[in-house]
């Protein structure tokens, strides 16, 4: 099982949603996507442990190719 979500959203941002969905289900895989550049979604330089991201605008390949990466971790 996978969420596929935004970073930015209104009201909630990615992580919140996330963070929620884990919350219940543990086992969940996460992808998340953004059309901010990587260095604007970064901490100190990387991204958080196990954060899975997939910049915009992205092809039907590569989101097939990330989505099967991230449920194969």
């Amino acid at each position: 099982m996978m969420l596929f979500t935004d970073v930015v959203m209104p009201k909630m941002n990615g992580r919140q949603l996330a963070e929620e969905a884990l919350r219940r289900r543990p086992e969940l895989k996460v992808l998340y996507t953004t059309g901010y550049t990587r260095n604007a979604v970064v901490h100190n330089g990387t991204l958080d442990p196990n954060v899975r991201l997939l910049g915009k605008p992205y092809t039907l390949e590569n989101l097939a190719r990330r989505v099967r990466e991230t449920l194969d971790a």
